[in-house]
C-alpha cells in the first residue's frame, strides 16, 4: 500500500504539472504581447485568449505552495528559505503581471498601453524563470547541512541548473503559448502562432528535454526511461501536427510532452524531494521531510473534496470560454467618461 508522504509527494508533482501546463501558456502570451502583437487589435486579441483563465491557473501555484508547507514542511523550509531571492522576483513579476493585465485599458493612450505591455511581458518572464529555475534545483540539488540548512550565501542557489531550469519553463511558455494562440484565435494571430510553433517547437522543448535527461542520468531508475521517450514523440508528433494545421492536436501533444517530461523528472527525483549536493546522506526525502501522518491524514481528507471541485470548476471555466477569438469581435479603443 502506498504511503501518505509518497502519496502527497505523486500530488505535488500533479500541481505542478497542472500549475506549468495551465499557466506556462498564459505567462507566454504575457511575453510574447510586444513579440507577436504588431497592432493594438493584435495584442488585445492576445490578452483576450486568457482574459477569462489567467488568474485561475494562478491557483495552481498558490496551491502546490501551501500543500508543500502543510505536507513537507521541511522541503518548503530549505527551498523556499535558500532560494528567497528568486521567489520575491516571481512575486514582484506577477504582481506586474496581474496588475498590466487590470490597468493596461484603464487610459486610452498608446504611450499607456505600451508601457504595461512592457511591464506584462518582464513580469511574466522573470515569474517563468524563477519558477523554473526553483523547481531545477528541487530536483537537482542544493547546498544543504546535515539539518536541512543552506550552506554559502544568498547566491549559493545560483547554479548552472538554476538557469537551465529557467530557460526550460521560459523557452516552453513561449511555444506553448503559440501552440495556444493557434487554437485559440482566428487571423492573423492565428497564421502567425501556427508559423512559430513549426519554426520554434524544437528549440522550445530542448531546454526541458535536457533538464529531464540531467536528472534521469543522476537519479533515473529504469523505468523513468519510458517516460520520457514518450516526451520526446509527444514533441515530434506536436511538431507534425502544427506543419498540417491541425491546432488541437499539437496543443494536446505539446501538454503531453510536459506531462511526460514532468513525471520524468519527478519519478526519477523520488524518494528524495531536495538533493543535498554536499552529502546525499543530508538529503530531504518523503520521509524525514513529510509531517506526521495524523496531519497528512486530515489534509487528504480535506483534499479529497476540496481538489477535485477545483478541477472540475477549472474545467468547466475553459469549456464556457472555448471558442476562438477574433479581432472583428473586439470593439475600438474608446475613452469613457465618468458620470
Amino acid at each position: 500500500m502506498i504511503s501518505l508522504p509518497t502519496l502527497w509527494f505523486i500530488v505535488l508533482a500533479f500541481l505542478w504539472t497542472g500549475y506549468l501546463f495551465l499557466e506556462g501558456f498564459d505567462l507566454g502570451v504575457g511575453m510574447l504581447m510586444k513579440l507577436m502583437g504588431r497592432s493594438e487589435k493584435d495584442r488585445r486579441v492576445m490578452l483576450n485568449t486568457i482574459g477569462p483563465v489567467w488568474d485561475g491557473n494562478e491557483v495552481w501555484l498558490i496551491t502546490a505552495g501551501a500543500m508543500t508547507f502543510a505536507t513537507f514542511p521541511l522541503w518548503y523550509a530549505a527551498l523556499f528559505s535558500a532560494l528567497y531571492i528568486p521567489l520575491v522576483l516571481v512575486l514582484l513579476g506577477l504582481i506586474f503581471r496581474a496588475v498590466s493585465i487590470e490597468y493596461r485599458g484603464k487610459n486610452n493612450s498608446d504611450r499607456w498601453r505600451s508601457g504595461w505591455d512592457w511591464a506584462m511581458a518582464l513580469g511574466s518572464f522573470v515569474s517563468a524563470f524563477g519558477v523554473g529555475a526553483a523547481l531545477a534545483l528541487t530536483t537537482t540539488g542544493l547546498p544543504l547541512n546535515e539539518n536541512g540548512d543552506r550552506v554559502g550565501g544568498a547566491f549559493a542557489w545560483f547554479n548552472g541548473y538554476a538557469v537551465l531550469g529557467g530557460l526550460a519553463v521560459v523557452a516552453f511558455c513561449l511555444v506553448h503559448a503559440c501552440a495556444f494562440l493557434a487554437l485559440k484565435s482566428r487571423g492573423d494571430i492565428e497564421m502567425r502562432a501556427r508559423r512559430a510553433v513549426v519554426r520554434w517547437l524544437p528549440l522550445g522543448v530542448a531546454p526541458m528535454a535536457v533538464w529531464a535527461i540531467v536528472v534521469q542520468l543522476q537519479n533515473g531508475k529504469p523505468l523513468t526511461l519510458i517516460p520520457l521517450v514518450v516526451a520526446v514523440v509527444a514533441a515530434v508528433l506536436s511538431w507534425v501536427m502544427a506543419r498540417r494545421g491541425r491546432e488541437g492536436w499539437s496543443f494536446t501533444y505539446l501538454g503531453l510532452f510536459l506531462v511526460a517530461g514532468v513525471f520524468t523528472i519527478f519519478a526519477a527525483l523520488y524518494p528524495n524531494v531536495l538533493p543535498s549536493t554536499l552529502d546525499p546522506a543530508w538529503s530531504l526525502t518523503v520521509e524525514n521531510a513529510s509531517s506526521s501522518d495524523y496531519t497528512l491524514t486530515v489534509i487528504s481528507w480535506v483534499s479529497l473534496f476540496g481538489l477535485p471541485l477545483v478541477v472540475l470548476y477549472q474545467g468547466w471555466t475553459y469549456w464556457v470560454f472555448r471558442k476562438r477569438i477574433t479581432a472583428e469581435a473586439i470593439p475600438a479603443a474608446h475613452t469613457v467618461t465618468a458620470q
